[in-house]
C-alpha cells in the first residue's frame, strides 16, 4: 500500500511550492522572455531608442562567417569537454569503488576540485602552463616546444578544454561513485561465478546497469559546456588567439557587454537556447531507448 501525504490545510502545498516558482519566473522565464523580446529590437549607437527589426538580427546573425566559426569552435569544445570529463571520472569512481586501503582519503582529494569556481581553476591552470611563468610551460619551452597558448589556436583550445574538463570530473565521480555503489554485489558475484573476467563483467553488467546515471551526466556535462565555461575562457584566453576559443556564450557576452549590440547578442542567446533544448531533446529521443532503468 503507498503511503500519500495528506495536507489539511489545501493553501498550504501552493505555499511551499510558492519559492520555488518564483525562482524560476524571476530567473528564468523572465530573462529568456526579455532576450526573445530584444533580439527582435535595434539600438541606436547612443543606446537611448530602439527600433522593432523583426528578424533582421538573426539574419545578420547567420551571415556572420565569424559566428558561424563560433558554432564551429563549441561543438568541438563541448563534444571534447564531455568526453575528456566523463571517461576518467568512471575511471577514477571503478578504482574508487574497489575495497583499497586509503579509499576515503581518494573520494575526498577527488571530489576537491569541484568546490574551486571556473574562474579560479582556470587561473591555476594558468600558473602551470603560462610560458613564462607556469611550471610545465617553462618545462615545454626547456624541451624544445614551442609552448605559447596565447598564439598558437590548438595549443589555446586544448588549454581550455583541459580546465574546464579537469573542474567537471570531480561532478561525474561523485554520480558515477554512487552508481557503482547501487548495484547489487550479488549480480557481479554471479557473473564471477559463472568465469566473467573483470573486463566483460564490466560491458555486460556494470556498464548497462550504469546507464541511467551515464544518459544524465550526458546531458548535463554538454549544458555545462556550453553554459558554465564562461570563467575558464575568460580567465585563460578570452576567446582568443584571434577567434579560436571564443564560444558561442563567450560571444554573447563579448558582442552584449564589451559591444554594447543589445540585439544581436539576445538573437545569439535565443538562439544557443534554442540548439541547447534541440539537442537535449535529441538525446532524450534517441540515446535514451539505450538506457536500462
Amino acid at each position: 500500500m503507498r503511503k500519500r501525504v495528506i495536507f489539511n490545510n489545501k493553501l498550504l502545498p501552493y505555499l511551499l511550492l510558492t519559492p520555488q516558482i518564483a525562482v524560476t519566473l524571476i530567473f528564468f522565464f523572465w530573462p529568456a522572455a526579455q532576450a526573445i523580446y530584444y533580439s527582435t529590437q535595434l539600438q541606436d549607437a547612443f543606446g537611448l531608442r530602439t527600433q522593432f527589426v523583426w528578424f533582421e538580427n538573426f539574419e545578420e546573425l547567420f551571415r556572420d562567417r565569424n559566428y558561424l566559426e563560433s558554432v564551429r569552435v563549441t561543438l568541438i569544445f563541448s563534444v571534447s569537454v564531455t568526453v575528456l570529463s566523463m571517461v576518467p571520472a568512471l575511471l577514477l569512481a571503478v578504482m574508487a569503488d574497489k575495497q583499497i586501503r586509503g579509499a576515503t582519503a581518494y573520494k575526498t582529494l577527488i571530489i576537491w576540485p569541484y568546490a574551486v569556481a571556473p574562474a579560479v581553476a582556470a587561473v591555476l591552470w594558468l600558473f602551470i602552463f603560462h610560458p613564462s611563468v607556469g611550471i610545465l610551460g617553462r618545462l615545454l619551452l626547456r624541451l624544445g616546444v614551442p609552448w605559447d597558448y596565447a598564439l598558437n589556436d590548438g595549443q589555446a583550445m586544448l588549454l581550455v578544454i583541459l580546465a574546464a574538463s579537469w573542474k567537471q570530473v570531480s561532478y561525474n565521480f561523485l554520480f558515477f561513485l554512487a552508481g557503482l555503489q547501487s548495484i547489487p554485489r550479488s549480480v557481479i558475484e554471479a557473473a564471477a561465478i559463472d568465469g566473467a573476467t573483470p573486463t566483460r563483467r564490466f560491458w555486460t553488467i556494470i556498464f548497462p546497469l550504469l546507464s541511467p546515471t551515464s544518459f544524465f551526466l550526458l546531458v548535463v556535462n554538454l549544458v555545462y559546456a556550453f553554459f558554465d565555461t564562461f570563467g575558464v575562457i575568460h580567465a585563460l584566453t578570452r576567446g582568443g588567439p584571434g577567434q579560436a576559443t571564443t564560444t558561442l556564450i563567450y560571444r554573447v557576452f563579448v558582442d552584449g557587454r564589451e559591444n554594447n549590440l543589445l540585439g544581436p547578442s539576445s538573437a545569439q542567446s535565443v538562439v544557443l537556447m534554442i540548439f541547447v533544448i534541440a539537442l537535449t531533446m535529441v538525446q532524450f529521443r534517441y540515446i535514451e531507448r539505450r538506457v536500462h532503468y
